[in-house]
């Protein structure tokens, strides 16, 4: 086990030199290596992510074998194919490599009874339908955040996966970053006495310019890609760059997410919940405060302050007034944990030199504290990917499972909610409503466009 003193001298380095390297030993070390102990998996959408985090950290473990991708748009499905195929041609495994298959729609391809698994990277609002799909297949799936775009659609999710007995992993890297652990279990071991406050660092986005409608690309399925979502005009800066692979437009649109309350929200209140002990427990109420764009195409959130009250007396404030990343305050001193230097990709919501600190405290001596053996010690990875294909053979529970990202998400889209409704909102966290509040409980759904969204799937 690595000491904290070790951690704290080690983070100046950047935590995607920490995370990005899987340690856990490739599977020719044991002999697993044989075509029957490897497991076959397609990728579903073949943008900046599945480029940047989800193929090559997967790629990387020699158990894994990505026979097939899949995405409606053409050149970005040829990327995709391109991709792999030079990973495994680099490999120079001539007996291991076939061609990577393509599939412009991904329901042919969880229809190939040789996958296994899938990683599902696509836009926010097709996470949960094409994840449903793949439970009720029977594959394996790794999960890009959020959860899903509503509260209904995300409690559909856990049903089917729970019913079909499949493991999902949702992509909450944070708890590989091993600073993340560390706060929670010193949290959670009473190092700052009483927990009272916890304080999240969120941006908002920016509102953008008006629409102006665009031919459709003739390699782009927008009909579908616009799913279950309302039919509107094409235009580049709502959907992704025709060129390169730069963060894109829909990102900042409320028909397919809810901005950053939800885009990196997920991640900081799923980190919270570790150190809180709450990761399968909800607030109480929320309220909120938030500015929206009174014009342009993009119209998340801007500037936004929201509170979220627990039954054990903690109180959660996010705002982007607070540093980016998770502050524990206790009656006995506090804790800060973000992701340091990390940056996902260059195009990052967060400056670097803004959140340099991956781990402080009002007492240095706090974060020296070792955990004794009869303490609480928390689920330990080195990979979020590599945890996946380990719980995949072992059918283990991964270190983030559905149930606990769907409640993560949760809190999210209940913030988004409140944005909207000038005043406190009950949440019974339990039968995922809110007390005595029509107008509240109407926007735990949203209406889908036929043929596409979860409430057409026979689960």
């Amino acid at each position: 086990m690595m000491k904290r003193r070790s951690f704290i001298e080690k983070t100046t380095i950047s935590s995607a030199a920490m995370v990005g390297i899987p340690s856990i030993v490739p599977a020719t070390v044991f002999g697993k290596n044989a075509p029957s102990n490897r497991i076959n998996i397609g990728q579903i959408g073949c943008g900046r992510i599945a480029r940047s985090h989800d193929l090559p950290e997967t790629m990387t473990y020699d158990v894994s074998n990505v026979m097939a991708v899949s995405d409606l748009d053409s050149n970005r499905l040829k990327d995709g194919k391109i991709l792999v195929d030079d990973f495994y041609k680099e490999k120079k495994d001539k007996k291991r490599y076939n061609g990577t298959k393509m599939y412009e729609d991904y329901r042919e391809m969880l229809l190939n009874k040789d996958i296994d698994a899938v990683m599902i990277s696509t836009p926010d609002h097709w996470h949960a339908q094409p994840a449903i799909e793949a439970a009720i297949a029977g594959k394996d799936i790794y999960l890009q955040k959020p959860n899903s775009l509503t509260v209904k659609e995300g409690r559909q999710l856990v049903n089917a996966v729970k019913k079909s007995n499949v493991i999902l992993q949702v992509g909450t890297q944070q708890r590989a970053m091993p600073q993340f652990r560390i706060a929670a279990e010193l949290v959670r071991n009473g190092r700052i006495g009483k927990l009272h406050t916890v304080k999240i660092g969120l941006p908002g986005d920016p509102p953008g310019p008006e629409l102006t409608p665009m031919a459709i690309p003739k390699n782009l399925n927008f009909d579908m890609w616009l799913g279950s979502t309302p039919e509107v005009p094409y235009t580049e800066i709502g959907v992704h760059p025709q060129e390169g692979y730069s963060r894109p437009g829909w990102l900042r649109h409320e028909n397919y997410g809810a901005g950053m309350i939800t885009g990196w929200g997920q991640h900081h209140y799923d980190s919270a919940a570790w150190g809180m002990d709450t990761e399968l427990k909800g607030p109480i109420s929320v309220q909120s405060i938030a500015d929206f764009p009174k014009s342009g195409l993009w119209n998340v959130h801007g500037d936004f302050m929201v509170k979220h009250e627990y039954s054990n007396g903690i109180s959660v404030l996010t705002s982007g007034g607070y540093p980016n990343g998770v502050r524990y305050e206790g009656s006995e001193g506090w804790i800060f944990v973000s992701r340091g230097s990390y940056v996902a990709s260059s195009s990052d919501p967060v400056a670097m030199e803004e959140s340099k600190k991956a781990l402080d405290a009002s007492d240095p001596n706090i974060l020296l504290s070792e955990i004794g053996v009869n303490e609480t010690h928390l689920y330990k990875i080195d990979d979020q990917h590599g945890n996946w294909l380990d719980c995949i053979q072992s059918r283990n529970q991964p270190i983030s499972p559905v149930d606990i990202g769907h409640m993560a998400c949760v809190v999210c889209l209940i913030s988004h909610i409140a944005m909207k409704i000038p005043r406190k909102l009950k949440w019974d966290s339990k039968e995922e409503i809110f007390i005595n509040d029509d107008e509240a409980n109407r926007l735990l759904s949203r209406s889908q466009r036929k043929p596409y969204g979860t409430d057409h799937l026979n689960t």
